[in-house]
């Protein structure tokens, strides 16, 4: 198909006319509002300049292994929309358009903050091999009336109040206390656990071994466990991934849920502004939160034909004025200066977050160790699959922790050693 497309441009080319790139771009967090944006957006660029794209959407329970398998068979996309925990796999294996020199020479590049060019380097090779798109970053959704009647005077604040909390709303009949999220994307909130109980946002020690085994850490992992044995998680959450989470609170099923700001457009759709609010994460033993902060972004592969053309739809999609459209439809940070004074994001709906960014000694943001090479592995197969295991009781979060622990340890001796 390419073959002939380029034979047609280049004829085209003789003759004086016009030509079209013909561009695929895979989308892999999806869901039909992502989609519909993302085909609102792109559409802007396909009649500004005359190419043409087709959006290949993968559901995300299965995204990972599609993409590597599509890789692996040649049939690579242009364009990918790539989580920030897949970015050192594609990297490692040299396959990403280095970005840089194109954002040297775009007027926008100035305008990127610190934080999003220090999080599109974050490989080895520590190039800009992504443009994020904007960042998550994890706070407590929590249901007012459902608190209120299960007798719980006070948001929690600590992570002892929101073990008590969740377990009073538990004792009411069809209810539970947290929307655990067991399945695909599950691997943030039990980083987040261990982290706090832990009180510590490290993941390696200065000798190289992983923390995640630490006493603190299998504190943490254990409390998750205790929470889902108990019955104030949901017996089905085992599975449940990010659409079943959001359905679980709008629909009242459970009072909490930990997500990121993309989880308040379908619960503002869906519930009334009074009965919920967003409250920072629960504090540790230590007096500390780490909510994770994470990314996605759009990342060109080497393999592509049309390298400037490909670039050219990254920065369409990346302006400002497309990013605060994207940011304000499916819920992130926007990546951008300034983009924080727009009135869109001063409202109490988006509080908690705020809270968290602006109290910077309680609330460390916990970045994953995303430039591990396997990292996407681990978060996508090997901890959901043994995460599941524990809340069976097929294990225990000891060993859940080991294994964990031994796979990580090697994963930094190899970055190690690559840099």
């Amino acid at each position: 198909m390419r073959t002939g497309l380029l034979s047609s441009a280049a004829l085209a080319l003789m003759t004086g006319g016009a030509w079209a790139a013909d561009l695929t771009l895979v989308e892999v967090i999806t869901s039909p509002e992502r989609t519909e944006i993302l085909e609102q957006l792109v559409s802007a660029w396909e009649q500004e300049t005359g190419h043409t794209v087709e959006i290949v959407s993968l559901p995300w329970g299965q995204a990972f292994e599609t993409l590597a398998t599509m890789v692996a068979g040649g049939d690579i996309p242009d364009v990918v929309e790539m989580p920030d925990r897949w970015l050192a796999q594609y990297s490692a294996a040299g396959q990403l358009v280095d970005l840089g020199p194109y954002v040297a020479e775009w007027e926008h590049g100035g305008t990127l903050t610190e934080q999003t060019v220090r999080m599109g380097s974050m490989t080895a090779a520590q190039k800009l091999e992504q443009i994020p798109y904007g960042f998550y970053l994890r706070a407590m959704f929590y249901n007012k009336d459902l608190l209120e009647q299960a007798g719980v005077a006070e948001p929690p604040r600590t992570m002892e109040e929101f073990v008590a909390a969740a377990k009073a709303v538990s004792e009411m009949e069809g209810k539970s206390g947290y929307c655990l999220r067991g399945g695909p994307g599950g691997t943030n909130g039990w980083m987040m656990f261990a982290a706090a109980m832990n009180d510590s946002p490290e993941f390696f020690t200065e000798d190289g071994q992983s923390t995640i085994n630490q006493p603190g850490s299998v504190a943490g992992l254990q409390m998750l466990i205790d929470l889902y044995t108990s019955g104030a998680a949901p017996r089905d959450s085992i599975n449940w991934g990010f659409n079943e989470i959001v359905a679980g609170f709008y629909s009242g099923t459970c009072a909490f849920l930990d997500q990121d700001p993309d989880a308040l457009i379908g619960i503002a759709d869906r519930m009334d502004p009074e009965s919920f609010a967003v409250m920072p994460m629960p504090v540790g033993p230590g007096g500390r939160a780490f909510p994770t902060i994470g990314y996605a972004g759009w990342s060109i592969f080497n393999a592509t034909e049309f390298p400037d053309e490909s670039w050219s739809l990254v920065a369409h999609l990346s302006s400002p004025e497309s990013n605060s459209v994207w940011a304000q439809r499916v819920g992130v940070i926007p990546i951008h200066q300034g983009a924080d004074q727009d009135p869109f994001f001063r409202t109490e709906q988006f509080a908690g977050w705020f809270e968290e960014l602006n109290n910077p000694d309680t609330y460390i943001p916990l970045s994953m160790p995303s430039y591990l090479e396997g990292f996407g592995y681990f978060a996508d197969q090997l901890s959901i699959e043994t995460a599941q295991q524990a809340l069976l009781g097929e294990i225990t979060a000891q060993e859940m922790a080991d294994q964990w622990a031994e796979y990580l340890t090697a994963e930094y001796a190899k970055y190690q050693e690559a840099n």
